[in-house]
Formats: structure tokens, sequence, C-alpha cells
């Protein structure tokens, strides 16, 4: 009887723990933190090499705007972007779109526009790190706060199964395994002719009226020997 009380005490206390984020030392004085606080969300201040934060392996860097002009200007933010890129994932926040543009079609602070999107979009094609825009520092640190929780969820309850095919989607996916028949092909060979069985059963000429050249691969494959 003591064990199953101090179980279910157990329990309710693993329930209400606080999601943990680990955040850089610079960031210390910053309002995110003391947003993070409030949003319960426990802290832990620590000399990252690396990133701005780290929620559950996510690496995150964090730019207020005026910061990522002046970082892509002197470069550092592109070695900073290569430097989260060893964690398994990794983010990028541009942090104020509702406290400052980021860039208009004139110069801004003597950066052209162009030459801004231009970055962003080696941001997300080269670097491939994902970019989040945030209103302000409350935005920021709800963002993290949803990334700390949602991560904590998936880690803890989430189990990879086998997902069961209804009827339709085991014989689209029997037709699938022949060479050069994609989902399209197979849908439209299974509408026509109903079933698998007329589909095998159906002449070279009656397929090829349905998918052209496809067929003479399709009847060569299920006219073959196995020895």
């Amino acid at each position: 009887m003591f064990e199953n009380i101090f179980s279910r005490r157990k329990n309710r206390e693993i329930e209400t723990e606080k999601p943990k984020i680990t955040a850089d030392n610079h960031e210390k004085n910053s309002l995110v933190i003391s947003e993070l606080s409030s949003l319960n969300i426990d802290v832990e201040m620590q000399h990252l090499p690396v990133a701005d934060f780290l929620v559950n392996g996510v690496a995150i860097e964090r730019k207020t705007i005026s910061d990522f002009l002046s970082s892509m200007i002197n470069k550092r933010l592109a070695r900073q972007l290569e430097e989260i890129k060893q964690y398994p994932k990794s983010l990028l926040i541009i942090e104020g779109i509702d406290e400052q543009e980021l860039y208009n079609d004139c110069n801004h602070e003597g950066i052209n526009a162009n030459a801004i999107r231009g970055f962003l979009l080696s941001i997300l094609l080269g670097f491939q790190v994902p970019i989040i825009f945030t209103k302000d520092y409350a935005d920021t640190a709800r963002f993290i706060s949803v990334l700390a929780k949602k991560e904590k969820r998936e880690h803890t309850s989430l189990r990879a199964r086998k997902k069961t095919m209804n009827k339709k989607e085991q014989l689209q996916y029997i037709l699938e395994g022949f060479p050069g028949i994609g989902p399209a092909t197979a849908k439209k060979l299974l509408k026509k002719f109903g079933c698998i069985r007329n589909i095998i059963n159906a002449s070279e000429e009656e397929l090829k009226k349905g998918i052209g050249k496809k067929a003479e691969l399709f009847c060569k494959i299920i006219s073959d020997r196995y020895c």
C-alpha cells in the first residue's frame, strides 16, 4: 500500500516537472530570460561555445535585427551558422520585426535590401538553417517555450509504429513495387481495371492505352520466369 502511494506521488512530480533549457551566459541580462522564467521554464545559465540556447538538442542562435545586420557585415553570423550545424538540429531566430524594419527597397544602414534578401536565402539554402522571425523578446521566449515543451512530449511519449494501410493503400502499395509504377500510375491502373487481377490479365495493348510505354516493362516483369 505504501509503495503505491509513493509511486503516485513520484508520477505527479514527473508530470509537473518544469521544462529545462540551457542559455549562454551572454543572455543573462536579456529580457528573453526573464520572460522564459515567467513561462515556467527552468533556465540554466552556462558558457556555451556554440549557440545562445540549447533546447533538447536544438541549437538556437538569437539575433535582434540590428545585431543580425552588423553580424552580416562583419561575417560573424556566417561563422556562427557553421558552428551550430554541429548539432543535429539548429535554428536562427531574428527578433524584433515589430520594432525595427529588417530592410526596405532603399538602402538600410548602408546595406542594400537585395543583399539582405540574398543573405537570408543563403542561410536557408546554403547553410540549411531554418529561420524564425519574432515580433519581440516576448515572442522569442514563447517560441522557445513551445519548443521546449513540444520536444519534451515527443521524447517521452512518441513511439514509432508501422502505419496500418487501408484496402486501397494496400493495392496501390503492391503496384508501386513494379519499376516505373509510381503513385499516380498505380491509381490510374486501379481506377481503370478495378483490381490487381484484372491488371495482370490485361493485354499489353490495353495497358498501353492507360500507361503508355511503361506497359512494356510491366508486361515483361509479370511474364518473366523466376529461374
